[in-house]
């Protein structure tokens, strides 16, 4: 297992290579100059050229490159040419907001989608089954925007349940903390709702009726007990996989959510990035969530073998 898992930390390295190469590139060489960009249109050839030498872009294209992998490995993003800040702080700053709305959302999918799976299982040969298909399809398949719109109309404007905007830090108070965040983590939570549930019942039909259930209810084991000790620890490994997708699908879904309900985190630190032209945050922040991404599919793989003993890694 130690030697698995140093493996797979060794593995990152080639795949945030890649990562930053493309990152790289796609802000790098997108039309125009970037300072000029940056500055506006009224700028002058001086300041060009001055934010420019800054920037390191009076460099070679690969030179550049290397320069800022150079300092990413060194802990350093670079400055906001926004703000002067470093990137990496600003990132950090922004972390909160979008790690609680992360968290929040991932309480109501697995709350919500892990006892209807198993409720539709037990009812299985029942009306629920394809009504349940239809849900979570539907579900699946809402526009996050769409969703979060109609939400802020019904339970922020025409009946003020919620606020709508803005964010309060867990500090001021857990319960206004709490307040702010759920229509938020509940427009991120019903796509993944009905994708994690609709992945744990089929899991959980596939291995209903396996020899080793059956035996279980020929000793006369209740099905509930059956459903539960046997039939869902099986199907929750292909689950985890989904879960573990999800919950890093959240941190991109939060660039819209964000935006549309003015918090303060990592997407809407994107957004205002991408129309400052604030080349270095742009950077840092598609690198975050990258990592972030690799991260989680390492922490999953990890965690198949706590969930089944059977899985080794040799």
């Amino acid at each position: 297992m130690l030697q698995y898992t140093i493996r797979r930390l060794l593995s990152i390295i080639p795949v945030m290579l890649v990562v930053s190469i493309i990152v790289f590139m796609i802000v790098h060489l997108t039309p125009g100059n970037p300072a000029y960009l940056i500055l506006g249109e009224d700028s002058s050839a001086e300041a060009v050229q001055q934010l420019e030498e800054q920037l390191g872009l009076d460099q070679p294209i690969v030179v550049q490159f290397f320069d800022w992998v150079t300092n990413v490995f060194k802990g350093d993003l670079g400055e906001s040419v926004y703000s002067s800040e470093p990137v990496l702080s600003i990132i950090l700053d922004r972390i909160g907001p979008t790690f609680s709305v992360m968290l929040i959302s991932m309480i109501f999918t697995l709350v919500i989608a892990i006892p209807i799976a198993i409720f539709v299982v037990w009812k299985r040969q029942t009306v629920l089954d394809p009504l349940f298909i239809s849900a979570s399809l539907l579900g699946a398949s809402i526009p996050e925007f769409w969703f979060a719109m109609l939400l802020v109309l019904g339970l922020g404007v025409s009946i003020p349940i919620f606020p709508v905007a803005g964010y309060i830090p867990i500090a001021e108070g857990f319960l206004l903390w709490l307040h702010h965040l759920i229509l938020p983590a509940f427009v991120l939570a019903t796509v993944e709702i009905g994708l994690i549930s609709r992945m744990l019942r089929d899991g959980m039909l596939e291995a209903v009726n396996q020899d080793y259930t059956k035996t279980a209810r020929a000793k006369g084991i209740k099905e509930s007990v059956v459903l539960m000790k046997h039939v869902f620890a099986n199907a929750l490994i292909p689950t985890t996989t989904v879960i573990g997708v999800t919950i890093a699908g959240l941190l991109g879904g939060t660039v819209i959510i964000e935006t549309i309900f003015t918090i303060p985190g990592i997407g809407q630190l994107l957004i205002d990035s991408i129309h400052r032209r604030d080349y270095p945050v742009i950077q840092g922040v598609v690198l975050f969530i990258a990592v972030i991404y690799v991260v989680i599919n390492l922490l999953v793989d990890l965690l198949y073998g706590l969930l089944d003993p059977r899985i080794r890694y040799d």
